[in-house]
């Protein structure tokens, strides 16, 4: 099986590539440098000449803040570019797996969100995911959505690195308590990732490390691991002022898994236990 991977120089789309490299699948990992997404003859020319089995599309424009300022960028990546690598995806007969978000959702309520919940995103970067998950749902028989929340790994930026970071340089941290979702390490979604691909499985999945928490809450387990004393100060959303309005409720049912017999992920505790020792070894 070959196996094209998109946003490789990512967190997720690096771990896909490690996953795939473990199994001794043959994957490529293509990131910007390789072709522009908003190109569509030029998506179309890359994936036509590698012609993989399936392509996993894990490249997008993730800044949900700058998101707000830079619309026309941000759709033409995540709504576009996701048509442009469907379409092509529709020509050779290929698999495509999209990686979608919490964030098509309103984030209203406590309940987890099912597959199936109508879609209601409230800021510009949820709605081109979701607008991204029609476009692979229309043109690619052979899909699979999958939906994720608070992804961390070892490849990039993300929420654990920065508070670290921040842990060190200051003694206190200010972090916001009611938004409540799963952290999810990307090496162990990376694992789901490829134990899907390879199946004909094809529909819309939730997949998130187990358990809740609030980012507080995340936070103090972050400093804990890490063994710093620095003070963690909740505080609500409206006093932590964003550009773009984060969900509270990003909590995704993970019922999809279970009933396709697919493993659900480990807790967040210990994929953050796992990631910290990941850290650490990469500093040596």
């Amino acid at each position: 099986m070959r196996i094209l991977v998109t946003g490789v120089n990512g967190q997720l789309g690096y771990d896909v590539m490690k996953v795939l490299a473990e199994r001794g699948i043959e994957g490529k990992g293509v990131d910007i440098a390789d072709f522009d997404l908003t190109d569509k003859e030029a998506v179309s020319r890359y994936i036509t000449d590698y012609a993989p089995d399936a392509v996993i599309h894990c490249a997008a424009y993730t800044s949900v803040d700058k998101s707000e300022e830079y619309k026309d960028l941000c759709y033409a990546v995540n709504v576009t570019g996701t048509e442009n690598v469907a379409l092509a995806c529709r020509g050779i007969g290929a698999k495509m797996m999209y990686i979608s978000t919490d964030y098509v959702f309103s984030g209203e309520g406590e309940t987890p969100f099912e597959v199936s919940d109508t879609k209601a995103p409230k800021g510009h970067y949820g709605l081109t995911k979701s607008l991204g998950e029609d476009q692979v749902t229309k043109w690619v028989s052979k899909h699979f959505v999958l939906r994720t929340a608070w992804v961390f790994g070892i490849n990039g930026h993300n929420f654990v690195k920065t508070m670290l970071r921040l842990g060190k340089e200051r003694d206190e941290l200010t972090v916001v308590s009611d938004q409540i979702g799963s952290p999810t390490y990307t090496a162990d979604l990376a694992v789901l990732i490829v134990d899907m691909i390879v199946t004909d499985k094809y529909g819309v999945y939730h997949a998130t490390n187990e358990g809740y928490c609030s980012w507080y809450d995340f936070t103090c387990a972050i400093m804990t691991e890490a063994g710093l004393d620095t003070r963690v100060r909740p505080v609500s959303s409206e006093e932590y002022a964003a550009k773009a309005v984060r969900p509270k409720n990003s909590r995704l049912s993970k019922k999809s898994l279970d009933e396709a017999g697919f493993n659900r992920l480990p807790s967040w505790q210990d994929a953050l236990r796992r990631y910290m020792s990941e850290l650490a070894g990469a500093a040596e």
